[in-house]
């Protein structure tokens, strides 16, 4: 869990701009609307699409755009046809890195990847090359300065995780990414208030970067978040995050 939990740590140094948060908004607008229109848009049996409207709302989305993108989705509003597609490869360092989109043009999509690959030190690797170096998990964080260890523990134990870990300032608790919801329901049921959950792929082992190629690896993960079409990118790096907090 190292890569994908450092990754979010470094990501908390970057300072939000409107920029960043309107694309943060695009890129949720295309995960609700496409978990309406594989699953339909009643987000009670939807897993996917109750995990998108929670990301929503944490991010202030107003309602309507909730509503509106659900709607395209189902079908009730014209809206873009997207394509779910996952890019695999390697940057600096011989890091792995999972690259997940919805894109309206998957030929644009793989020209812009390759391009920032290419020009930052990675390259594009073909299908499977290094999605098995990942596990897909359900992860639920939770604010770990409002609650004591051990009753967290076993209020997310009792409700079915996996794993419980304590890093910095959350606890973080892995699930099956099915059960995600179930446990979650579990741990508010049990008075905790959940920070946020997402499902993610989470590396079964990290390679350690340093120096030069730590800075190239976080430019690169930073400039593939940015691209419109990306939804989320996951890499199998452990770095010491000291060196990131002067960025």
């Amino acid at each position: 869990m190292a890569g994908h939990s450092k990754w979010k740590q470094i990501k908390h140094y970057k300072a939000a701009t409107d920029a960043k948060r309107g694309a943060q908004f695009t890129k949720l607008i295309r995960e609700i609307t496409m978990a309406a229109k594989l699953a339909g848009g009643d987000p009670a049996h939807n897993p996917r699409l109750r995990t998108a409207i929670d990301a929503a709302k944490a991010g202030s989305m107003p309602k309507e755009n909730i509503e509106r993108a659900i709607k395209k989705g189902t079908g009730e509003l014209e809206g873009v046809h997207y394509t779910e597609v996952t890019y695999e490869g390697y940057g600096p360092g011989g890091v792995a890195i999972l690259i997940s989109a919805l894109s309206d043009n998957p030929t644009r999509t793989v020209a812009e990847i390759r391009h920032k690959l290419t020009r930052l030190g990675g390259n594009l690797g073909p299908p499977h090359s290094v999605s098995y170096l990942f596990d897909r998990k359900g992860l639920i964080y939770i604010d770990a300065t409002k609650y004591d260890e051990d009753p967290a523990l076993e209020a997310a134990l009792d409700a079915g995780a996996e794993d419980f870990r304590v890093e910095g300032e959350q606890y973080i608790v892995t699930t099956d990414p099915h059960l995600m919801h179930n446990v979650q329901a579990g741990i508010e049921k049990a008075g905790f208030a959940i920070a946020e959950a997402e499902v993610a792929f989470i590396p079964k082992s990290t390679v350690h970067v340093a120096g030069k190629n730590a800075e190239s690896v976080i430019k690169l993960l930073e400039e593939l978040e940015d691209l419109d079409d990306v939804q989320k990118v996951s890499a199998n790096f452990d770095m010491d995050i000291e060196q990131m907090t002067g960025a």
